[in-house]
């Protein structure tokens, strides 16, 4: 643990013996531990569990980056970012619950994860980054109209991650969708038009990237950000 620079709290910066199950304490010396160093545990094979408390507010980029041991992990009430590339390449994760209190994903967070069958996202998640999932060739969608989704038992239908396939000519976004994540549509060709509902506050970089045949676009009233390259 490393005392942040405001004195009040602590951060996880690695690990001083190989174990296979990691809890992090949610105090240290009296103070609250509130991160995860980037890179804290990348590439060390002998874990398999963790347990991040609800005192974790970031989990740093590359922090269990190449973890391929592991297979269960908690996370805790707080967390509000998971950094990129933060469980990129934990190839034995077969499951992960996302809780409320995420808004943001980074970029490739859960790249190359092929056991990883079950995602659970919660209804506070704002950005999606680039192929946070891609590599995932296990994952179950919920599925509606021509796109594929990730969320919870309340919201099946959180983010939009991608469309069934890149040949589709429309897609009826569901109505209760918040996120159209980074590169949803890219690629998709002879989709001519879309119509994004009002539930949606956020439309990521690159989300309809070369969709070349697109004349017709329709934004609802939540939106509050379009990332770039969007269109």
């Amino acid at each position: 643990y490393t005392l942040n620079v405001d004195d009040k709290s602590y951060t996880v910066t690695g690990i001083s013996q190989d174990v296979a199950d990691i809890v992090i304490a949610a105090e240290y010396n009296g103070k609250p531990v509130t991160g995860i160093d980037n890179f804290a545990f990348e590439e060390n094979t002998d874990i398999k569990s963790v347990y991040i408390p609800d005192s974790v507010t970031t989990i740093g980029d590359y922090a269990f980056y190449g973890c391929s041991s592991l297979t269960s992990v908690t996370i805790g009430n707080s967390v509000t970012t998971i950094g990129s590339s933060a469980f990129s390449g934990c190839s034995a994760l077969t499951s992960i619950t996302i809780p409320d209190s995420v808004t943001t994903i980074g970029n490739y967070a859960f790249y190359g994860c092929s056991a990883l069958e079950s995602v659970t996202i919660g209804n506070g998640i704002t950005t999606i980054g680039y192929r946070a999932f891609d590599g995932c060739s296990s994952l179950q969608y919920y599925e509606h109209d021509n796109a594929c989704y990730l969320g919870n038992a309340g919201n099946l239908y959180v983010v939009l991650i991608k469309p069934k396939d890149t040949s589709i000519t429309n897609c009826t976004i569901n109505s209760k969708t918040k996120v159209i994540c980074s590169l949803a549509f890219s690629g998709c060709s002879n989709l001519t038009n879309i119509k994004i509902p009002d539930s949606v506050t956020t439309i990521d970089s690159s989300a309809f990237q070369n969709c070349s045949s697109l004349t017709s676009v329709t934004i609802g009233n939540s939106v509050t950000t379009i990332g770039g390259s969007a269109f």
